[in-house]
């Protein structure tokens, strides 16, 4: 079960992504970003019953899930900045830098062992990144600058961190169940980011709430995937379900060609290819 979880969210991922670029077309980032997690907090209302019995004997872990907020809320102002300006087919395959990163910390925190099936299907994943990057003319024509594909380092590493909290939280005897993480988490999110405007004194069109349909699209799969993906953390080993995450990069190589018009698809799936079979390779 965890296995179709994972896969779920990674498709769920990879869709989000490509409407993420479209939602930019008609709001500004910051307006993506409030309102696509006020939207999404208001789809967990029907949870606060069970979100507020998280005080009665999990409540030492709320400003965990407030750190956890904080790192999300750093990942996704980065991602959404190079989502902006990147195409999305080669930041589907930028992201999958996360494979590396999250799997050594699983590594060193948790313990997991890295088999020889895990070993392979990780070079494997990694020889799909550097195929991309060595190319003179994978996105040849596509405006790809330095500043963007940091912006994706950093967000990998601060989604990296993100998946371990997920996995810590998620363990038994944390007495934290998946619907808890998410509408406290998400409630810190929409804080956080309805901070930021204010400080900012950033003006937004809250029209956006209803004109930019993109964002329920945004919100209504956001949800489904988090929760599967918490859910397939009580399993699942984090190593596993990094690999089984990456799927995503499929649908943003093809949302790329279909909704974008990008170039060079079928190189950028050849890379996905490879990438694909480390995923298998990984978790068989």
């Amino acid at each position: 079960m965890w296995i179709a979880q994972a896969a779920l969210y990674g498709v769920l991922k990879g869709g989000r992504d490509v409407m993420k670029k479209l939602a930019l077309k008609k709001s500004s980032i910051v307006e993506v970003l409030f309102f696509y997690t006020l939207l999404s907090l208001l789809l967990l209302v029907p949870d606060i019953k069970e979100a507020v019995e998280i005080f009665d004997g999990a409540g030492l872990y709320l400003p965990l899930i407030f750190v956890k907020s904080v790192i999300i809320y750093i990942a996704w102002m980065c991602s959404f900045k190079a989502i902006e300006k990147l195409p999305i087919g080669f930041y589907g395959l930028m992201d999958m830098s996360r494979v590396v990163i999250t799997s050594v910390m699983s590594i060193f925190i948790f313990g997991e062992a890295l088999t020889l099936g895990k070993a392979i299907g990780m070079v494997l994943v990694i020889d799909g990144l550097v195929m991309l990057n060595v190319s003179k003319n994978g996105f040849e024509g596509e405006s790809v600058k330095f500043r963007y594909i940091a912006l994706t380092l950093i967000s990998c590493l601060a989604n990296s961190c993100s998946e371990i909290f997920d996995k810590w939280f998620m363990r038994p005897e944390t007495g934290v169940t998946a619907a808890q993480l998410q509408f406290w988490y998400m409630l810190f999110l929409t804080v956080l980011y309805f901070a930021h405007i204010i400080i900012k004194r950033i003006k937004i069109d809250w029209r956006m709430l209803y004109k930019n349909y993109w964002l329920i699209l945004l919100a209504v799969m956001f949800v489904i995937g988090d929760r599967a993906l918490f859910n397939a953390n009580r399993e699942g080993e984090v190593i596993a379900l990094t690999l089984l995450k990456q799927g995503a990069v499929i649908v943003t190589i093809l949302g790329g060609r279909f909704v974008f018009k990008e170039k060079n698809t079928l190189f950028k799936l050849l890379c996905a290819v490879v990438v694909v079979c480390g995923i298998v390779v990984g978790i068989v």
